[in-house]
């Protein structure tokens, strides 16, 4: 989110923020919480998801360094939209509201790069309703496989992230999307090591999940 900020103003806002670090399996914040501070991960992996009345999960993202949370909390101080639970031990930094605002008036530039990262988090939402629309399962976890791998000319690329969480990620029933891992398997675009996913032909994923390039 900074990346384009002077290095004094980071260096201001790293001070400005207290470092924290998570457990794996430890909740970092839950839907309804108070909208406090903006979480930059710095190593690991957190889970971002909804829960529905009825207790069911809906994965939504996958962070990870140098990813961000909590954006919108920053502009609005509204509670919290989501929870995330750490799926690695992980280490962060919490910038608080009031800090962040007291950081904006003295470098307004600042706003700018929270609105940026506002308008990365929009289209990636846009993006993930109109597969729901579009693609079928298996095209759904395709994608799911190619955005969890990011960007990487790597031949070989490990997914950590277990069948049901990729289940809940996708929008599919665990055996469905058993399936169709095991298809992609039988056609050597990929392996299961135990929880993880070893991707060995990322191109033909992204293919089945109508991705360009």
């Amino acid at each position: 989110m900074f990346t384009d900020l002077d290095p004094e103003v980071r260096r201001r806002i790293a001070a400005a923020a207290v470092p924290r670090t998570y457990r794996k399996g430890q909740l970092l914040f839950v839907e309804d919480d108070p909208g406090e501070s903006l979480i930059v991960v710095r190593s690991g992996a957190v889970a971002v998801f909804r829960t529905s009345s009825s207790g069911e999960r809906a994965l939504l993202h996958v962070v990870r360094p140098p990813g961000v949370l909590g954006e919108v909390a920053l502009l609005d101080g509204a509670p919290r939209s989501a929870s995330v639970e750490a799926i690695e031990r992980c280490s962060a930094l919490a910038l608080s509201r009031t800090a962040f605002l007291e950081l904006v008036h003295a470098n307004p530039r600042i706003l700018d790069s929270v609105l940026n990262s506002l308008g990365s988090l929009i289209r990636r939402l846009t993006e993930q309703n109109t597969d729901h629309v579009f693609l079928d399962l298996a095209g759904r976890v395709a994608k799911t496989l190619v955005r969890l791998a990011g960007d990487t000319a790597a031949p070989m690329v490990t997914v950590e992230l277990n069948q049901s969480q990729l289940a809940e990620m996708a929008g599919g029933s665990r055996q469905s999307v058993n399936q169709a891992i095991g298809t992609f398997a039988g056609r050597g675009w990929l392996r299961t090591e135990g929880r993880r996913i070893v991707i060995t032909d990322i191109g033909a994923l992204r293919r089945r999940a109508g991705m360009s390039g």
